[in-house]
């Protein structure tokens, strides 16, 4: 069935606009740790402290567990789901090459995560400092 071009004309338009709005939901480039941190680090105002990252990670705030529980207190080798036992790799950037290169992943685990070991979101201020902490240990 051949289209006439009055009708081929709005429906090439119609799948422009489809495949431009597809291509805005993928992101133009992944994230590197450098980036993330830059980004957390704007909106907490302040540089961030890469000693009290590590106090935040392995520190239990009131709640079971800490970072730590799961991800070992130096997370430069894999770990596991204190509840499930699930294997987790390295969070360490230098030793887990996909670590912190997706903005979004990095967020939902950030906000799972925080939530079991806080109770809450974390603040920029965290985020920043524990990525900057993450982003000190090298091989």
């Amino acid at each position: 069935m051949k289209l006439s071009a009055q009708v081929r004309s709005p429906l090439r338009s119609l799948l422009t606009l489809a495949a431009l709005a597809g291509a805005a939901l993928v992101p133009a480039h992944a994230a590197a740790p450098a980036e993330l941190l830059s980004g957390y680090t704007a909106q907490a105002g302040a540089p961030a402290v890469p000693a009290r990252g590590q106090q935040f990670f392995t520190t239990r705030h009131g709640k079971e567990w800490s970072c730590s529980s799961c991800h070992g207190a130096v997370p430069t080798q894999g770990g596991k789901h204190a509840a499930t036992g699930k294997p987790i790799t390295a969070l360490a950037p230098a030793f887990s090459a996909e670590r912190f290169t997706d903005a979004a992943k990095t967020e939902k685990w950030f906000r799972r995560n925080c939530n079991d070991v806080v109770g809450r979101e974390c603040s920029a201020v965290e985020k920043a400092d524990v990525l900057s902490w993450l982003m000190t240990l090298k091989r």
